[in-house]
């Protein structure tokens, strides 16, 4: 489970003057549940609830992605598709980062105090307060090198 509560959730929209919606929290409580490593697009999302017979609009799926996101409860993530896709934001020591083949997307999360602290550092130099501090790398996993190799 995650440190994000409906509760937590509940608390940090009432401060910035939002409401804690049956949407906001049907989608904090799906993205709770996900098996580790699973990683939803907004498309992904929504027929995910579509098939457990929720009725949220596909531009409120979007609309509290994005949201969760700016907040810090999600991480909002690039893995070299056309599209974003979004985890919970967990913290140390279960932030990680991924390394993401460009051809077949195969992706793997790994582990890295070195990124984070760098991250931590920066953002408290300057006086921010971090959210998430994310390293994705874009490469060429072994199968598809070997699949490019010319014989």
């Amino acid at each position: 489970m995650s440190v994000y509560s409906t509760a937590s959730l509940k608390s940090e929209l009432n401060e910035r003057g939002w409401r804690m919606t049956p949407q906001r929290e049907t989608i904090l409580k799906t993205f709770q549940h996900l098996p580790k490593g699973q990683h939803l697009s907004a498309e992904d999302l929504y027929e995910l609830l579509q098939r457990e017979g929720q009725r949220i609009s596909l531009s409120t799926v979007y609309r509290t992605l994005k949201l969760m996101a700016r907040m810090g409860i999600l991480r909002e993530l690039e893995l070299g598709e056309d599209h974003k896709h979004y985890e919970i934001n967990q913290p140390y020591p279960y932030h990680h980062h991924h390394l993401i083949c460009v051809k077949c997307n195969k992706t793997i999360e790994f582990k890295s105090d070195a990124v984070l602290k760098i991250g931590t550092k920066t953002a408290q130099k300057e006086g921010y307060h971090l959210l998430d501090c994310q390293l994705t790398i874009h490469a060429i996993c072994p199968a598809c090198q070997r699949a490019l190799a010319p014989y």
